[in-house]
């Protein structure tokens, strides 16, 4: 017989409008049953922080159902198993998985994953070595079609998955790497320590101007993770042929549908057709069945030194729906994890 458990969780109560708030959230107790056959207990210790939350939020149609009202918030996390009633992991084991804003979960042990600690710490497995790495690599070798030579223009590059689209652009080739990013510190950091040829600080500069000259043959991949005016300002510099990779559109999700707060829509969409472009989104889950080749190859690059990643770790299981709120306001740099310190 175990010991009781006594687990805290963030279940949302209510659909955001505009930018989430505390009071879109109950902070709930609750005591964690045991492991049953096949099962897994574990401690969460590190909670990831996406963008991509704020769309789990909406009611509306998406790729995946939106998180129930009174049901745990998704979220990637990662622990170490307390129990375990499966035979892939014993007591111990760091793990990862889809945990939910939650101090602790039981899970069936086929939906984890065992991570290596003494490669990366655990942070790293919800950044590098998890989604936003896997994002970055098929995001821009399969859907981009990455080619030796290319010049690639990315945005939001000092963050998650930007700062690994760059980087693995370099590797596999390209001749120009541009980055995006906001303000002068994370501006040096995407040239200095991540490699970057150049960057863009779009609060400073007019982003077509500064696009033009950047790129003044133009781009062959645009990797779009904020849509909007830096999207419009990229479709009027492709070339011929160029792909643009539409990940994710941070500075249109908090869009509340009240008058003069109305989604941006690209005017400059013609340019596919002139150039023969094409424009493409993408979710990472498709590419799910090959994520082992890309984190091998990610895992060798790291072990190397030669992938920079950075984390923005915020302590405090109770600041989850302040901390969440740093992704839309430029306030994260680097991968935003929640440590539980429960």
């Amino acid at each position: 017989m175990t010991d009781a458990i006594e687990n805290r969780q963030f279940r949302l109560v209510r659909r955001p409008k505009g930018m989430p708030q505390r009071h879109d959230f109950e902070l709930a107790t609750e005591t964690l049953g045991e492991a049953r056959d096949g099962e897994v207990r574990v401690a969460i210790e590190y909670i990831s922080l996406d963008p991509a939350m704020r769309g789990w939020m909406n009611a509306g149609k998406s790729y995946i159902k939106p998180v129930g009202l009174g049901e745990v918030m998704r979220a990637g996390a990662a622990g170490k198993v307390i129990d375990s009633k499966h035979p892939d992991f014993a007591a111990g084991d760091p793990v990862s998985g889809n945990f939910g804003v939650q101090t602790h979960a039981v899970v069936p042990g086929d939906e984890l994953r065992k991570v290596d600690t003494a490669l990366a710490d655990l942070p790293v497995y919800l950044g590098a070595l998890g989604m936003p790495g896997m994002t970055a690599y098929f995001g821009t070798l399969e859907v981009g079609a990455l080619a030796e030579g290319d010049v690639v223009l990315v945005s939001a590059a000092s963050g998650a998955v930007g700062a690994l689209v760059g980087q693995i652009a370099k590797k596999k080739g390209a001749s120009r790497v541009v980055g995006l990013a906001g303000g002068p510190e994370k501006c040096a950091y995407v040239v200095d320590q991540l490699g970057f040829d150049a960057v863009i600080d779009y609060k400073a500069e007019e982003i077509n101007d500064a696009v033009r000259r950047e790129c003044p043959d133009g781009i062959d991949v645009y990797f779009d993770n904020v849509g909007g005016e830096i999207l419009d300002a990229a479709l009027a510099n492709l070339r011929l042929h160029a792909r643009v990779v539409i990940c994710g559109a941070i500075s249109q999700y908090n869009v509340t549908g009240n008058v003069g707060d109305t989604a941006y829509a690209p005017q400059n969409y013609l340019s596919l057709l002139i150039n023969r472009a094409r424009m493409e989104g993408f979710i990472v889950f498709d590419f799910a069945d090959r994520y082992p080749q890309a984190a091998r190859e990610m895992a060798d690059w790291l072990a190397a030194g030669d992938l920079k990643h950075r984390e923005d770790i915020v302590e405090g299981f109770d600041t989850f729906p302040e901390t969440l709120l740093k992704l839309f306001t430029g306030g994260n740099f680097g991968k935003l994890v929640l440590a539980v310190e429960d």
